[in-house]
């Protein structure tokens, strides 16, 4: 049994405030500011003992109990490292296990594979829509596509290159791919433009700022706004409405109260927007993507774009490889939907579950890199758009797959030169644009 208790002051350092025990490989401090050992998992769990014990009696387990278990199972969770055990995210195991059981499993019968290949998105969405109803960040769609890419790229190695049909001209091509995947997704992972209150990077972190009554300027409902804020926003340049027969005063109460985000503690420019899930303001915002754990701004857009487009040619590319390598003498589309004898071998049933799985992954990929250029055409983001929606101030095309809130759109080419100088330089807004 791992001892459990506070950790215990050593020498004194130099300022005279006492060092901290060093922390063995297997050794970490826990929630609660204590000391913990990995071999301890599962002792002195009181809420795991009480949902066992209600689960082998047959009673209901309260939701609190289920999650006050799952934050003391992701906090325990933890692999030895130097200098203490690191913690590690519960969320990048289901992927890593329940992936390639269930293709697997899928590869068995076609009746399988259509019940399989069928659950997978349903249960990608009911997570999706899980989380983000709670406004929580997770690993499991980042942890699912970069294990989805490495699973793949180990049965075409596996199954598909031993079959002769792969020369080493295609499979370099296809590596190539793959590492400008990884590379693409590596810079989408950036910075997209995460604005920062300069007063709080000058301000020690714990002192709070103060203002004198002399430089408090006009309150508007629910936050107090400085001198220097109320004339950054009074003086910015008056918006035609869209219908052009009214006017709105960039620097009223209420259009300040919009560019104000309280959690930051800064006003937001043009079409930026706090992300509640990021817990920061993003410069152009376009969403938050959770196959990069991230959002998508000004700064990482274009990279979110380029890893977009090289995986939907590399993914169709690959897709067509190793059908013309199981089916043989079939278009691409056809072998697809009807390859004779592919279930008659453990081996070529699993490659054409993976080559389904792929299809079905490249699909959603591909309506996603669809709206993305749809929007850059239009020079409008998705926040945007859903702004627009609930608003009922866009106008929808093509049954609601095209909506043009008309307020930045320019015209096609200077659309996309706008967005081709994204995140390089200050881009010189029209007046009109300033909000």
């Amino acid at each position: 049994m791992a001892q459990k208790g506070s950790l215990k002051s050593g020498k004194k350092n130099k300022a005279g405030e006492p060092e901290l025990e060093p922390l063995c490989c297997c050794e970490y401090i826990d929630r609660n500011g204590e000391k913990n050992h990995v071999a301890a998992f599962l002792c002195d769990c009181q809420d795991l003992d009480e949902g066992c014990e209600r689960w082998i009696t047959c009673k209901s387990v309260q939701p609190e109990t289920c999650e006050r278990i799952m934050d003391t199972i992701s906090d325990r969770l933890r692999i030895p490292w130097l200098r203490g055990a690191r913690k590690v995210n519960i969320s990048i195991i289901p992927p890593l296990v329940l992936l390639p059981v269930f293709l697997r499993v899928a590869s068995w019968h076609f009746l399988l594979g259509v019940v399989v290949l069928t659950s997978l998105p349903v249960l990608a969405l009911w997570y999706y829509y899980l989380t983000h109803r709670r406004k929580e960040r997770t690993l499991f769609f980042l942890s699912l596509g970069l294990f989805s890419l490495g699973y793949m790229y180990y049965v075409f190695l596996r199954e598909v290159v031993p079959k002769g049909r792969v020369g080493p001209a295609r499979l370099a091509l296809l590596t190539c791919g793959l590492f400008l995947i990884l590379l693409a997704l590596y810079r989408a992972k950036k910075n997209p433009g995460y604005l920062r209150n300069p007063a709080s990077e000058d301000t020690p972190p714990g002192s709070h700022r103060t203002e004198g009554p002399d430089r408090t300027g006009p309150k508007t409902k629910g936050f107090p706004l400085s001198g220097e804020v109320w004339g950054a926003l009074s003086s910015r340049p008056l918006r035609d409405d869209q219908k052009g027969s009214s006017r709105l005063l960039a620097g009223s109460p209420v259009k300040a109260k919009e560019d104000w985000c309280a959690q930051c503690q800064l006003v937001r420019p043009a079409r930026a927007w706090h992300c509640r899930i990021c817990g920061i303001c993003v410069r152009r915002m376009d969403h938050h993507c959770v196959w990069i754990n991230g959002c998508v701004g000004e700064c990482n857009h274009q990279a979110f774009i380029l890893a977009l487009s090289i995986f939907l040619l590399t993914s169709v590319y690959g897709i067509t490889l190793t059908l013309d390598t199981i089916c043989r003498d079939r278009s691409v589309f056809t072998a697809l939907f009807y390859c004779p004898g592919v279930y008659a071998e453990y081996s070529s049933a699993l490659t054409f579950t993976c080559v389904w799985y792929s299809a079905i992954i490249t699909a959603g990929m591909g309506y996603i890199f669809l709206i993305q250029l749809i929007n850059i055409s239009y020079n409008v983001t998705e926040r945007e758009v859903q702004q627009a929606l609930r608003q009922k101030t866009g106008r929808r095309l093509l049954w609601g797959l095209i909506v043009d809130t008309g307020q930045y759109n320019r015209g096609f080419l200077r659309n996309w030169h706008q967005f081709s100088t994204l995140g390089t330089a200050p881009f010189p807004h029209p007046a009109e644009d300033i909000v």
